[in-house]
């Protein structure tokens, strides 16, 4: 007689032909992975042989077969043909040579548990899931908190109906899998009391970009139903996988907080419910810092194990607070991409800003809006438009194919919606909060997942360009050529170009971004007058006792992406520099910054770090970069101080540094100098006693030596930095910091935008050359002819 029902542990990864991917891995990991402490809950499966003893015992093939073939030939509508198979299902018995199997597997997991009529998780698991080049992601059902012999035997009949739901079908035909061939198991596991603690999903992939060394874990309360359905916007957290083997270090690069505005709980009689958060758990973290590290670290071990990048669901109980692996699969879209060619889009002149929320793919798409509410509606999606909605779930396939993008207000990154619009090649906007709200139904809005993180809704048709970058037979340079970043949230994006490091990182981008509060009004919060500053400052730093430590935190975070991306690449991130007027624009600013005529040439730099109305700001953004470079591991980071307009002011900024935690030189820290003032080339070779390296500033460089506001439009004309003056100033500053033994690179614009000027800078032996990463490619061409 076939095994009709088999113990997990007794199961491998090589059977999935006969239980399924999903409990093939369960079964894997239970066998192997255990020792290195992968925890996943007991339990048993019916194989691939029960599910056929079951459509024998009911005469279901050749129904089913003549179903189907009415569908094909146009003689009956998918959502008949789901019904009519679903109904045969349902309505038949269980063969006699295996109810009596399920109910005795059943009984022994109950007494294993010491609890009668155990809770269980019920799983679909087809024989064609969760392979490599397509992940079926969510087209099975699964039913939890099934307690009691005929519940179970419920729930099982209801997993094999649920092969042939509408989405099910459809997607089988998609990705041309014929519906014959593939068969079900059914796993039943333990249930884990997450009910009372946390869920969620984890890939050991950045979904977003491909890159390999991230763990992007999504986290909620309650069972793990809302995040893989997107019901809930979850916590998102991401972790630098490299860096995991040393527990001395904390990696976590993301940790976002999400709405969670519903958790899945327990109901009476074996059920479950939807139930409102409270307001302490929406406003807290589903995940301590020790757990995130945790789960990264399962992430690692299952990667390894399996040799791929991996999906992964896992759950914490919240009696025993104890971490558990409840599914492993492997990642389908981003693991199967080539790095032949590098597409970017760019959306010009766009509309007004409507909306944010978390991009899925990087691509934009300008459309009309369709509006559906319900999976019920469906059929009035009109094709090619952009589908609006609350959220996904599988039901939503049938549609989610014909859609240009998909916009919602529920869900996160590992949500359905997330994975399938990855697998349909869409860009989605996901977790918005409002759309359904703010949007109306035929509306032209611009969708752009091409600027990070963050997705952004613009109102009407913007003018989307595309870019195509090859990745072939790139050249080797002496001159390194290195990019420029100040977005965090889309340095990720670039992981795959081959740059030499980032020579310059802005920092005030990432305190404008992530921080948002002016470090005086952190440091200073009594002296803060503006009330509504206050309020917004009090709501952002809720749960900090010392405010100071929020502007350390966050921007600590903010700068490990860049950091994460290159490493163990140099990444060189200048100091501060706002000018007085934007500084004040921060949160609370007003209070502390000065009114001046001509801010670009006044109360900015290094004048500010060692002065006694900046000194705290500066000593904070110290231990930021000290957090960033010990805690954290990125000790790839090189400190710029910018704007510094003499040597004696170098040494009182060195010295504030020093008390700070960073001290030049101790643990390996290298801190170089902007060369953006005549200053600075004419004293170059003191500058270089104090400093490991210049980097020029071509713009400030040029408009200090030409006398030209860089801003003046009545004097752009004549704004030039090719003019002789501003090469001799370049030419000279880089023969002195060789002559010292220094280091000089380029950080201006220019190169990006002019070849020739890429070559001069070849010619003068400049050591290497930061661009923007949607012209490094064009720039390394251009450096390699230089040197011929």
């Amino acid at each position: 007689m076939p095994d009709y029902v088999i113990n997990l542990r007794d199961v491998v990864r090589s059977d999935v032909p006969l239980v399924g991917g999903k409990n093939a891995s369960l079964g894997e990991m239970i066998a192997t992975l255990g020792q290195k402490g992968i925890a996943v809950p007991p339990g048993f499966a019916t194989t691939a042989e029960a599910y056929r003893a079951y459509l024998a015992q009911n005469d279901l093939t050749d129904r089913i077969a003549v179903a189907m073939a009415r569908l094909e030939d146009g003689k009956a509508t998918l959502a008949q043909t789901g019904k009519a198979i679903r109904a045969m299902i349902l309505e038949g018995d269980w063969p006699a040579s295996v109810a009596p199997l399920i109910k005795s597997f059943y009984a022994e997991l109950s007494q294993l548990a010491g609890v009668d009529n155990l809770p269980v998780a019920v799983r679909s698991s087809a024989t064609a899931e969760d392979l490599p080049e397509a992940s079926f992601a969510g087209q099975q059902e699964t039913f939890l908190n099934v307690r009691g012999e005929a519940a179970l035997l419920d729930a099982c009949r209801r997993c094999y109906a649920s092969l042939f739901t509408d989405r099910a079908i459809s997607y089988r035909q998609t990705m041309g899998f014929a519906h014959e061939q593939v068969a079900l198991s059914i796993g039943v596991q333990q249930m884990v009391r997450s009910d009372t603690g946390g869920s969620g999903v984890m890939f050991s992939i950045d979904t977003e970009t491909g890159c390999p060394d991230v763990v992007l874990i999504n986290a909620a309360w309650g069972l793990g139903e809302n995040v893989v359905q997107g019901a809930v916007s979850p916590d998102e957290y991401q972790v630098y996988k490299p860096f995991l083997d040393n527990r001395a270090l904390t990696p976590i690069i993301e940790n976002r907080l999400g709405e969670k505005k519903i958790k899945m709980v327990y109901g009476s009689g074996g059920t479950t419910r939807n139930v409102p958060t409270s307001k302490a758990e929406r406003a807290a973290h589903v995940l301590s810092d020790p757990e995130i590290l945790e789960l990264a670290r399962m992430a690692k071990v299952i990667e390894d194990h399996y040799g791929q990048p991996m999906d992964m669901e896992w759950a914490r109980d919240g009696e025993t607070a104890k971490l558990y692996i409840v599914q492993a699969r492997p990642e389908t879209v981003q693991s199967r991409k080539t790095g032949g060619a590098l597409r970017s889009y760019t959306v010009k002149n766009p509309g007004r800003e409507i909306l944010r929320g978390l991009s899925v793919g990087a691509a934009a798409v300008a459309g009309r809006t369709c509006f559906i509410e319900s999976a019920a509606d469906i059929d009035q999606f009109i094709d090619g438009s952009i589908l609006v909605t609350p959220t996904t779930d599988p039901d939503w396939v049938p549609i989610m194919k014909r859609a240009a993008a998909i916009v919602t207000d529920h869900g996160g990154r590992t949500s359905h919606a997330a994975i399938v619009s990855r697998e349909l090649g869409m860009p989605a906007i996901v977790g918005t909060g409002n759309a359904t709200h703010v949007l109306h139904d035929q509306q032209d809005i611009t969708v752009s997942c091409a600027e990070g993180s963050d997705g952004v809704i613009y109102e009407g048709l913007a003018e989307i360009e595309t870019t195509e970058q090859s990745m072939d037979d790139l050249p080797e340079t002496r001159t390194q050529v290195m990019l420029n970043l100040a977005n965090p949230s889309a340095a990720m994006r670039w992981w795959r170009l081959p740059a030499k490091g980032v020579g310059l990182a802005r920092m005030e981008f990432v305190v404008n971004a992530a921080v948002k509060v002016h470090p005086m009004a952190l440091a200073c919060f009594d002296q803060v007058t503006d009330k509504d500053a206050r309020a917004e400052i009090e709501t952002l730093t809720k749960g900090y006792d010392d405010k100071r430590q929020y502007f350390i935190d966050h921007l600590a975070l903010g700068l490990s992406r860049i950091a994460a991306v290159m490493h163990p690449r140099p990444v060189i991130v200048r100091m501060s520099d706002f000018k007085t007027n934007e500084y004040a624009d921060l949160l609370g600013g007003r209070d502390f910054e000065p009114h001046e005529e001509n801010p670009m040439i006044g109360f900015r730099g290094a004048s500010r770090y060692y002065s006694d109305s900046y000194r705290e700001g500066f000593a904070m953004e110290c231990r930021a970069i000290a957090k960033l470079r010990g805690q954290m591991g990125f000790d790839n980071v090189i400190v710029m101080i910018p704007f510094c307009r003499t040597p004696e002011e170098a040494d009182k900024v060195l010295a504030v540094m020093a008390e700070n935690g960073l001290a030049r030189g101790e643990n390996g820290l290298e801190v170089y100098v902007m060369c953006e003032i005549p200053s600075n080339v004419i004293r170059a070779a003191e500058f270089a006693q104090r400093f490991d390296g210049f980097s020029i500033g071509s713009n400030d460089l040029t408009q200090l030596t030409l006398g030209i506001d860089r801003d003046s439009e009545a004097l752009a004309g004549i704004f030039s930095e090719s003019d002789p003056a501003v090469l001799w100033m370049i030419e000279h500053v880089i023969a002195e910091a060789h002559k010292a033994g220094v280091k000089i690179g380029f950080c201006g614009q220019a190169p990006s935008n002019n070849p020739d000027y890429a070559r001069t800078l070849v010619g003068f032996g400049i050591d290497s050359i930061s661009v923007t990463p949607d012209s490094f490619l064009k720039v390394l061409h251009n450096v390699a002819a230089a040197e011929g």
